[in-house]
């Protein structure tokens, strides 16, 4: 078999291996072949015949065998692509772009589940006529849902997400004339409408679904998941010139980090798990990929045992992934500043309903609705005034109690049993809707 093994090698370097197909190269899987039949040196374990038989078929292949006995008459493929073409279907950029297209068709067939639906769509109370604006298309289950109220409504669909534009342009083919799809971020509201000739106080209702759609979570290439692979991206548009999750662990130092973690992940483990990342970093290798975070902070809470709103068990880095995407994408900077451009927009008596995911979210709207802000921003305190021993007059108190809002429901609204048991995604978000009253 000593020979059979010298052959082997032979044939190893007439077959080079090609990176550009990592996982799919065959030469790469005929290295493990031979690796786990030979694996102690030339010592053979396995079937010598059917190895004799692999060997020559492999070696025929090698010598271009069968190019060389069936000669073709023109220069094509199988397919009848010349091999120019078949070179540049297989490239790099052109994979690229058909991963792109099959993302969007996949998202279009996957069934998706707006959360909280009936009662956003109860709320917003669509009519003939209405002008509304979806400040969170995602995929556009939400949108859809009013447009399928009447015949007239128009729906303004912003969202920063590439994937999620080409979305809501599809669903314009279906309703012309209906759907406006926007590109940006809730700060880049004003500039787009005004391109559109929109005005302020000029819209019946606002629609938000605050944090990462499900598509987002479900594309591992996009980073936000804890389950799925990929890249520590996490920004809401990769098209944007601006950092990632893994530049932030790869540069920020450890008391921001700790910030970062602690504020927007409300984690308790996060002056641990800060050290941890910077260990990491000259230590052992550069944090870029969703599963080396998970493996880092999965080591700082070994002994830990986490659960969700369900009782189920929970991975020790979710807090830390929220915090990351709310620092990368600036998210409550955006939401504060989209509670104040819709006070702006809607009409009179126009409606605003937001879907938070969190209590980060869901605070800021809760303040802005009180009026318990500071120069349209929305309170670090729970309450404005904290001095028991202090009176106060009534012209101060309507001063400070003033607000442009007030809330149509008592407490705040919540997915029944059973949406929570058909989407589990929806356990923890809470709806608030409010009347523009000023």
């Amino acid at each position: 078999m000593a020979n059979l093994y010298k052959n082997y090698l032979k044939l190893l370097k007439q077959w080079p291996l090609d990176p550009s197909k990592a996982g799919r190269d065959l030469g790469e899987h005929i290295r493990k072949e031979v690796g786990a039949a030979f694996s102690s040196g030339d010592s053979f374990r396995g079937d010598s015949t059917k190895c004799m038989k692999k060997y020559e078929s492999l070696k025929r292949l090698a010598d271009n065998h069968y190019c060389n006995k069936y000669k073709r008459s023109i220069q094509s493929s199988a397919s009848g692509l010349t091999v120019e073409h078949c070179t540049s279907v297989l490239s790099k950029e052109s994979l690229e772009i058909l991963n792109k297209q099959n993302e969007v068709r996949q998202l279009n067939s996957r069934p998706h589940k707006p959360v909280l639906l009936e009662e956003a769509i109860s709320y917003l109370s669509p009519q003939n006529g209405h002008n509304i604006i979806d400040m969170t298309f995602g995929a556009g289950g939400h949108t859809e849902r009013i447009l399928q109220e009447n015949d007239t409504t128009v729906v303004y669909c912003l969202d920063r997400d590439p994937t999620a534009c080409a979305i809501a342009k599809q669903l314009s083919e279906r309703y012309p004339n209906r759907v406006v799809p926007l590109k940006g971020k809730f700060s880049d509201l004003p500039v787009l409408l005004k391109n559109l000739g929109c005005k302020m106080n000029s819209f019946d209702g606002i629609l938000f679904d605050f944090g990462a759609s499900s598509m987002q979570f479900d594309t591992a290439s996009r980073g936000f998941s804890i389950s799925k692979n990929g890249p520590l991206d996490m920004r809401m548009d990769p098209e944007e010139q601006t950092v990632t999750a893994a530049d932030v662990l790869a540069k920020a130092d450890q008391s921001d980090l700790y910030k970062i973690f602690k504020v927007y992940g409300e984690e308790k483990q996060s002056k641990k798990i800060a050290n941890a990342v910077i260990e990491a970093r000259y230590l052992f290798k550069p944090l870029k990929t969703t599963r080396d975070f998970c493996e880092l902070v999965q080591n700082v809470c070994d002994n830990e045992m986490r659960s969700d709103m369900l009782n189920r068990p929970s991975h020790p880095a979710t807090k830390v992934f929220q915090a990351l995407r709310i620092f990368v994408n600036n998210e409550l900077n955006e939401i504060n500043h989209s509670i104040v451009l819709a006070s702006h927009y809607l009409k009179m008596g126009g409606v605003m309903v937001t879907v938070a995911f969190h209590s980060l979210e869901d605070t800021i709207v809760k303040r802005h609705i009180q009026g318990n802000i500071n120069e349209n921003m929305a309170n670090t305190l729970p309450l404005k005034y904290i001095n028991p021993m202090q009176v106060y007059d009534k012209e101060f108190m309507n001063v400070v109690n003033d607000t442009c809002w007030h809330q149509i429901h008592k407490h705040v609204i919540t997915p029944s049993v059973e949406e929570v048991e058909s989407n589990p995604r929806s356990r923890s978000a809470r709806l608030r809707a409010a009347i523009r009253i000023k």
